[in-house]
């Protein structure tokens, strides 16, 4: 079996169909429990009180804005080089997910960053990146809605997805390229010393999974109904030409 038979729409809806009620499952079980957790049963953070709890908002939704971008980079260089159709309908379907995970990011980083820095917004390195992928996901899903033509449409927006990918990159390591900016560094990491106690950890793990699956279930929902949209195009072109 190859992961290519996975770009015939076909193929793809009679999966999608049953993965989607297991995998949206999954999120809604992972995300109740995470929020809860985190929310409810751990305690105010020393230095931070309850304003640490942002966190279980914050770095999933962060972490989504990069990855979701990172996928759609993937799905399209996948139609620029094989022309899968399939998958430049998944970079369409994912496009407006990835923009209200980085709306969401940079408003829970202001939320969190008044109380800690005694402002709303600064022009920190990640800070200012974030926005710009955030200016960059609306040019994004404009560009799709602005040509006719699916192909060139998935073309251009191809193209201005390899572009906003370096403003991906900055946003992750925004502050290990700067040593100066307000923002702190990664709150998970494979170095135990700057990760996030215990306590706050393992509920903070289950909200990003939740998140994860959370994206997965809507990704898969939305590009089915892309795939159902240009059938639907299709057969709306032949009547007309018949």
């Amino acid at each position: 079996m190859s992961i290519w038979e996975y770009a015939n729409p076909v193929k793809f809806m009679k999966t999608s169909s049953f993965l989607l009620p297991w995998v949206t499952g999954l999120a809604v079980v992972c995300l109740a429990v995470g929020l809860y957790w985190g929310f409810f049963l751990t305690p105010e953070a020393e230095n931070f009180k309850q304003s640490v709890k942002v966190i279980y908002v914050h770095v999933p939704s962060a972490m989504m804005a990069i990855n979701i971008w990172a996928m759609m980079l993937v799905t399209s260089l996948i139609w620029l080089i094989r022309r899968h159709h399939v998958s430049a309908l998944a970079a369409k379907a994912a496009a407006p997910i990835g923009l209200v995970m980085t709306f969401i990011a940079l408003v829970t980083g202001a939320i969190w960053g008044q109380p800690m820095w005694g402002t709303w917004w600064e022009w920190d390195p990640r800070l200012t990146s974030f926005l710009i992928l955030f200016l960059f996901y609306l040019g994004y899903i404009a560009l799709w809605e602005a040509i006719d033509n699916p192909d060139t449409a998935a073309d251009l927006t191809g193209v201005l997805c390899l572009v906003g990918s370096v403003f991906a990159i900055l946003s992750r390591y925004a502050v290990n390229f700067w040593n100066q900016g307000l923002h702190q560094g990664a709150t998970l990491s494979l170095d135990k010393e700057e990760n996030i106690s215990d306590i706050y950890w393992f509920p903070l793990l289950l909200c990003i999974a939740g998140f994860i699956l959370f994206f997965v279930a809507l990704v898969l929902l939305r590009t089915r109904t892309e795939i159902r949209a240009r059938r639907l195009k299709a057969l709306e072109q032949r009547e007309r030409m018949a």
